[in-house]
C-alpha cells in the first residue's frame, strides 16, 4: 500500500491511518450510511474502551509529530491546523476537565484561587457562560436525537455532564499506561444490550464474548 499500511503498535489504528491517507494526498469521504455497533453500556468497559482510543490518538500524535515541518509540508496549514486542533481537544478536554470543574464552587460562594484576578464581574461571567454551554449542549443532542429513531433517549440528556467525569477517568488511565504499557491492547466486551434485540441481514447477531 502507497501509505505503507498503519502502525502495528498504534491501538486506534483508525486514527493513525486516516493521518497516513492525508499526509499522502489522499481524502476520506463520510458514507449515508446506518451502522450497528453496540455503544458500550457498563462503566468499567466503557472506561477501559475510551483509554484505549484516547492512548491512540496520545500515540497517533506523538509518532506523527516527530518532525513538524515536514508534517506542516505535506498537510499544508488547514490540514496542520485541523490536526492539532482534533487531537489536542480530544485530549485536553478530558485531562484539564478538573480544572474546569473547579470553577463550579463559585456560584455557592467558595473561595477561588482565581477570584482575585477575576473580580467580581468575571467571577459572573465565567457562570453565565459555563450555565450556557451546559444547555446549548443539552439542546443540540436533542436536536440530533430528533433526528433519529432514538428520540426517547432525549430525557437522558441532563446527565450528559458525567460523561466527562468517565472520559477523565479514561485519560487518567491512558497516561498511566502511556507510561508503563504503551502497547497494552485494552479489549471491549460487547453484546451485552444486544440480547433483546432482533437482528436483521444489516445486523448480524453478536455473542458477548465477541471483543474488538
Amino acid at each position: 500500500m502507497d501509505v505503507g499500511g498503519w502502525d502495528a503498535h498504534n491501538v486506534t489504528e483508525d486514527a493513525d491511518l486516516g493521518i497516513r491517507l492525508a499526509r499522502h494526498g489522499y481524502h476520506t469521504e463520510m458514507l449515508s450510511s446506518t451502522t450497528y455497533e453496540e455503544a458500550n453500556n457498563r462503566i468499567w468497559p466503557w472506561i477501559r474502551q475510551r483509554s484505549r482510543w484516547l492512548k491512540g490518538y496520545m500515540i497517533t500524535y506523538r509518532v506523527h509529530m516527530r518532525s513538524p515541518i515536514l508534517l506542516l509540508r505535506q498537510l499544508g496549514w488547514r490540514k496542520f491546523v485541523g490536526f492539532q486542533i482534533i487531537f489536542l481537544a480530544s485530549l485536553s478536554q478530558f485531562i484539564l476537565a478538573p480544572v474546569l470543574w473547579s470553577f463550579w464552587i463559585i456560584p455557592f460562594g467558595l473561595p477561588h484561587p482565581i477570584l482575585p484576578l477575576l473580580g467580581p464581574n468575571g467571577a459572573q461571567a465565567i457562570i453565565s457562560f459555563f450555565l450556557t454551554i451546559l444547555g446549548a449542549d443539552i439542546i443540540i443532542s436533542l436536536f440530533a436525537l430528533s433526528k433519529t429513531h432514538h428520540r426517547g433517549l432525549g430525557r437522558y440528556t441532563p446527565t450528559l455532564w458525567l460523561y466527562f467525569h468517565l472520559g477523565t477517568l479514561a485519560a487518567f488511565k491512558t497516561g498511566y499506561e502511556m507510561i508503563f504499557s504503551p502497547y497494552f491492547w485494552d479489549k471491549t466486551t460487547h453484546g451485552h444490550s444486544l440480547k433483546s434485540v432482533k437482528t436483521t441481514p444489516m445486523q448480524p447477531p453478536v455473542s458477548q464474548s465477541l471483543t474488538e
